[in-house]
């Protein structure tokens, strides 16, 4: 059987040919740059969502989204016993010590008192109960540490007679006196909330007038230094003798 040479349609080379035509070199050009310039844009974009500024401002968000919604649950969770505390064995030690450190503590500074008060100097003042909470049952929380401790009795207390001298007595005096003493323990990084109620103390009780400045040392920082001692005493106590 003959084979027979086939010949391309004219009509479709025709078509093909009038296609090709019909992209003329201007429409090419536009096509290929307005393809270009969207991939470009694109790029643009990717390149300007991956910048460190936009990302540092997505972290932002984020951060600020996700505290609030910890804001309930950490509020909710104050509420609560704190899980890693329960969780730790309690010994009989661990609560005879302090209570007998608070105790012995109180014990000493009423003696004190006894041998004082004609000098009119009373060395068992309510704040000091505070300070033995603190140093007997957590001795390494920050209030504990003897800096803070006698910076904050030393300044606040010192605070207290400026503005009774100032102000006299009154809520002014006391207002005052404790926004003073607050914004001193921040400045000064000496956190010991006990010493805040010594100006108010001060301005309040009027046998503490007569002590002047001396109430800068008496009876804050000076009881201080008695229950630092059984403070270490209570703290070896609670090391080496367990039950």
């Amino acid at each position: 059987m003959a084979s027979v040479a086939v010949k391309p349609l004219p009509l479709l080379g025709r078509t093909l040919t009038s296609t090709a035509a019909s992209k003329s070199p201007p429409m090419l050009a536009n096509v290929s740059s307005r393809h270009f310039l969207e991939i470009s844009s694109y790029n643009g974009f990717l390149r300007q969502i991956k910048t460190p500024a936009t990302l540092s401002h997505r972290r932002k968000v984020s951060t600020v989204v996700a505290s609030a919604g910890n804001l309930t649950a950490s509020s909710w969770d104050s509420w609560k016993p704190d899980k890693t505390a329960a969780a730790t064995a309690l010994l009989l030690s661990d609560v005879i010590w302090p209570a007998a450190g608070a105790f012995a503590a109180m014990a000493i500074l009423g003696r004190m008192d006894q041998m004082l008060s004609p000098k009119g100097i009373s060395m068992s003042v309510a704040p000091l109960g505070a300070v033995s909470a603190i140093l007997f049952t957590t001795p390494s929380a920050p209030a504990a540490r003897k800096y803070n401790m006698f910076l904050a009795q030393i300044g606040c207390a010192a605070i207290g007679v400026v503005a009774f001298s100032v102000f006299g007595p009154g809520w002014l005096a006391r207002s005052v006196a404790l926004a003073a003493s607050i914004a001193f323990m921040v400045i000064a990084r000496a956190n010991h909330p006990p010493a805040a109620s010594l100006p108010l103390m001060f301005i309040d009780g009027a046998k503490f007038h007569h002590l002047n400045f001396w109430y800068a040392l008496f009876p804050g920082a000076a009881a201080c230094v008695i229950l630092c001692l059984l403070q270490s005493i209570v703290c070896y106590l609670k090391e080496n003798i367990k039950f």
